[in-house]
C-alpha cells in the first residue's frame, strides 16, 4: 500500500506543469472530447509505466543491494532537482494527426513520457519498492489525477494553481525519499 500511495503522490505532483499536462490542455482545448482524450491518456500512460515498472524491477536482479541504494538514493535527489525545472512542450509532440482523437491522443503521451521525469520516477519506484503492480497502478493514478483535470477544466484550471509551490513538494518527497535510501531506509525493503 505504501509503493501505491507514494507513487500516487509523488506523480499527481511532479505531473502539474508537466509536458504531458500541457499536451493534455491542447488537445483538450482542439477535440473538445474529453473522454477519448481521458482514454487515450489512460491507455498511453499504462503500457510507458508498465514499460518503466518492469525496467526498474529488472534493474533489481542485475545490480546488487548496496550499488541500487545507492543508485537509487542518488536518482531520487536527481529527481528532486529536476522536478524545479519547468518543463516546455516540444511542438513535434504537440503534432496532431487524422487519426481521430483517441489514436492521437495514446501516441502523443505515448512518446511525451518517454525518458520523462514521471517515467524516469517508474522505474525507480518500482526499484525502490519492488511492487510492480502497487507502483504501476499509482504512478497511473497520479497520472490521471494531475491530468483529467486539464482535461475537463483545460486553461482556467492551469492559472490558478500554485506551480511552483506544487513541484517544491514534489521536490521535498523526493529529496527525502533520496536521503531516507541512501541513509539505509530500503534495507527493510531487502537493499
Amino acid at each position: 500500500m505504501e509503493a501505491f500511495l507514494i507513487s500516487t503522490g509523488i506523480v499527481a505532483l511532479a505531473e502539474i506543469g508537466d509536458k504531458t499536462q500541457l499536451l493534455a490542455f491542447i488537445l483538450a482545448a482542439k477535440f473538445k472530447r474529453p473522454l477519448p482524450i481521458i482514454f487515450g491518456i489512460l491507455f498511453a500512460t499504462v503500457a510507458n509505466h508498465a514499460f518503466a515498472g518492469a525496467l526498474g524491477a529488472w534493474i533489481t536482479t542485475v545490480v546488487g543491494p548496496e550499488t541500487l541504494r545507492w543508485v537509487l538514493g542518488i536518482s531520487f535527489i536527481v529527481m528532486a532537482g529536476w522536478t524545479l525545472i519547468p518543463d516546455k512542450l516540444d511542438e513535434n509532440e504537440a503534432k496532431l494527426t487524422r487519426a481521430g482523437v483517441f489514436v492521437t491522443t495514446l501516441v502523443a503521451f505515448f512518446l511525451a513520457e518517454m525518458g520523462d521525469k514521471t517515467q524516469v520516477a517508474t522505474i525507480a519506484l518500482a526499484a525502490q519498492y519492488h511492487a510492480f503492480f502497487s507502483v504501476v497502478a499509482g504512478t497511473t493514478l497520479g497520472m490521471m489525477i494531475a491530468n483529467v483535470p486539464a482535461v475537463l477544466v483545460g486553461d482556467k484550471l492551469a492559472h490558478k494553481l500554485p506551480v511552483r509551490l506544487v513541484h517544491g513538494v514534489a521536490a521535498a518527497i523526493f529529496a527525502i525519499l533520496g536521503v531516507a535510501t541512501l541513509l539505509g531506509a530500503g534495507k527493510s525493503l531487502g537493499f
